[in-house]
């Protein structure tokens, strides 16, 4: 890493330099795209991806009801309606017969997202989507690594997104983030985009996006630094997920019988091809917040994915849903939360936060 970074200051060129494409040529080997494009991310990533594809304004983009903000508030910048699903509760996953439902006459695309271990079910999203003539795209920003049938997540559609946030399976020092795509198409115009429409070429050349809808292209483009750090972290990519799939095997065995657990982890990769990746370790409890609250007070960290389901944000409140609207999705709202998780973990550090997971609420069951 830090002989990249010295090539970063020596050439002088922090932006859209040799870094850069040398990053998106290791990680389309690394997935099997076509192309990749970096950009500054993942959720410009989303946003220039969606309008590539020829989003327009006002057509309905259906997403998952729960989600980080950026699946949908994606859709709104590049112009689009989020129109939302409920979630299958194992997969934490768009579900398809909701998707089926939810589908109107404005519905011209469908994303879902790809969540904390695992991949959303691609075969039924795509059923759903033919019947109804939907163009897929993928928020694979947390995917890295997730395959089915062997093809990388953020391929199975017009294309898909990675981020790079320093919490990510593969971060960097800050934001980045990068769309996968084959579509030749649809990565020169995330090329241009990225770029404020550069080489003397205007977004009338480009046939995928609409002229009555078309903006200026945007500088998003990639530092050289992050880039840099990202090459030097992808060389040891698959060893970091290796040894989070055994932290993950140590929780759920340590918490797999705890009382008042509702809910663990559970691998969806069953057939050849398939990898399920662990970005964070999730539970379910009724008891989360106090959870959350008990575990703070002795020293041990933990993230809740996500407080409030996308539906009831209050930049969404226009749109009319209510409480019940989408059961499960406010059920892992309120009951979800992340425990502490890194290739970095020490066996002793997991061995007590599981213990003190199980003291207090097995205390709590007993009260």
């Amino acid at each position: 890493m830090e002989k990249r970074l010295g090539e970063v200051f020596d050439s002088g060129k922090f932006s859209h330099g040799k870094q850069v494409g040398q990053l998106e040529a290791a990680l389309a080997e690394y997935t099997g795209a076509r192309r990749v494009i970096c950009v500054n991310s993942g959720t410009d990533a989303l946003v220039l991806l969606l309008r590539a594809c020829g989003l327009r304004p006002g057509d309905g983009v259906l997403v998952p009801a729960y989600s980080f903000v950026a699946t949908a508030s994606a859709v709104v910048l590049a112009g689009g309606q989020p129109q939302f699903v409920d979630i299958d509760p194992e997969t934490y996953a768009m579900d398809p017969a909701a998707l089926e439902a939810a589908v109107t006459a404005r519905s011209r695309f469908v994303m879902p997202a790809h969540l904390f271990h695992t991949m959303a079910d691609l075969e039924g999203i795509a059923s759903v989507a033919h019947r109804h003539g939907l163009t897929v795209v993928e928020d694979s920003a947390e995917a890295i690594g997730m395959r089915r049938g062997g093809v990388h997540a953020g391929l199975h559609g017009a294309g898909g997104v990675l981020s790079f946030f320093p919490s990510k399976t593969l971060g960097a020092l800050g934001d980045a983030g990068a769309v996968l795509t084959d579509d030749p198409e649809v990565a020169d115009t995330v090329a241009a985009l990225r770029h404020h429409g550069r080489a003397g070429r205007t977004l009338n050349d480009f046939p995928a996006i609409s002229t009555e809808s078309a903006l200026p292209g945007v500088n998003s483009k990639m530092d050289d630094i992050q880039a840099a750090v990202l090459l030097a972290k992808l060389t040891v990519l698959e060893e970091q997920i290796a040894r989070r799939a055994e932290l993950a095997a140590a929780y759920t065995a340590r918490l797999r019988d705890v009382p008042g657990v509702l809910r663990l982890p559970r691998p969806t990769a069953g057939k050849p091809g398939d990898r399920d990746v662990y970005y964070v370790y999730l539970i379910e409890t009724e008891d989360r917040d106090a959870l959350v609250g008990h575990l703070g007070r002795h020293g041990i960290g933990t993230e809740v994915y996500y407080p409030v389901s996308l539906p009831h944000q209050p930049v969404f409140a226009g749109l009319g849903h209510g409480p019940g609207d989408f059961p499960h999705a406010e059920a892992a709202a309120r009951h979800a939360v992340a425990l502490p998780f890194h290739p970095d973990l020490h066996p002793e550090d997991l061995e007590r936060v599981c213990d003190t997971v199980r003291s207090f609420l097995t205390a709590r069951r007993a009260a």
